[in-house]
């Protein structure tokens, strides 16, 4: 997929013209008075089966969005299917660039991608920005899995792969697929499930095993501490579980946690 790659940005404005390949869905702009609602929304509203005739239209509806749905996981899997050393990074939308939190993504993005790493993020602003940002000036390949949220959220501009999606399932789907490790920088409630859905994934077996790293001590510290002192000490997990996580303080030692997984 070389040939999709934009030459490396020399600072740090995105220039016009980057490009950047979409597929799926589309995003759309509302007017401040109009109500939007998203394909999950949709999907996953509530129906009374006791109105007949709205439960009637809703299974028509459904069946047909049953193809929608289909047409999501194609498009995903044409887009990716050369994809081939991956590594997906979480962590919040939140972070500012030039904060301590946006530059660790940058340096995440950069160290992974020198290393032969494709990078994958949810392809929006913050943590997903810098991480992109630090692969694209790296000259790697820069994935971005964009979601449709109720609140407009861009693509970021550092991508040289960028996609939407309408259905929550369907991208993490491709997070999941594409990837042979998980990294996560400090985020919020998007990311602590992504980074529990791998775990139960994993767990599990319904993959093979694979690393997630969190970087920051600071920041993941307590999370695995009250893993380790409710969850397993109330024998809600085995001790096993705990050693799927592996916490680290730097970017580099991110990346050599999961070459020194044997991925490759």
């Amino acid at each position: 997929m070389s040939d999709l790659r934009p030459e490396p940005l020399e600072d740090d404005v995105p220039v016009d013209g980057t490009q950047v390949r979409y597929a799926g869905a589309a995003q759309l702009r509302v007017g401040e008075d109009q109500q939007y609602v998203t394909s999950d929304e949709n999907l996953l509203e509530w129906v009374d089966p006791r109105d007949s005739a709205l439960l009637l239209e809703r299974t028509v509806r459904d069946s047909w969005r049953v193809l929608r749905i289909q047409s999501e996981f194609v498009a995903g899997f044409d887009a990716l299917e050369k994809v081939t050393e991956a590594v997906t990074v979480f962590g919040t939308a939140r972070s500012v660039p030039g904060s301590a939190e946006y530059e660790l993504g940058v340096e995440v993005g950069r160290r992974l991608s020198e290393a032969g790493f494709a990078v994958i993020t949810g392809g929006g602003p913050g943590a997903m920005e810098a991480a992109n940002k630090g692969a694209f000036l790296a000259g790697g390949e820069s994935i971005g899995l964009n979601i449709e949220l109720p609140f407009e959220q861009h693509m970021n501009p550092y991508l040289t792969l960028g996609m939407n999606f309408r259905y929550f399932f369907v991208r993490k789907t491709m997070f999941v697929k594409y990837a042979q490790a998980f990294v996560c920088v400090p985020g919020g409630i998007g990311t602590l499930d992504e980074l529990f859905e791998a775990l139960t994934l994993v767990q599990t077996g319904k993959v093979k095993r694979f690393p997630i790293v969190l970087i920051g001590r600071d920041f993941w510290s307590p999370l695995v501490d009250w893993m380790r002192g409710t969850l397993l000490a109330g024998e809600k997990i085995s001790p096993e579980d705990l050693e799927l996580i592996t916490v680290v303080d730097t970017p580099q030692e991110a990346v050599d946690v999961v070459i020194a997984s044997g991925i490759r």
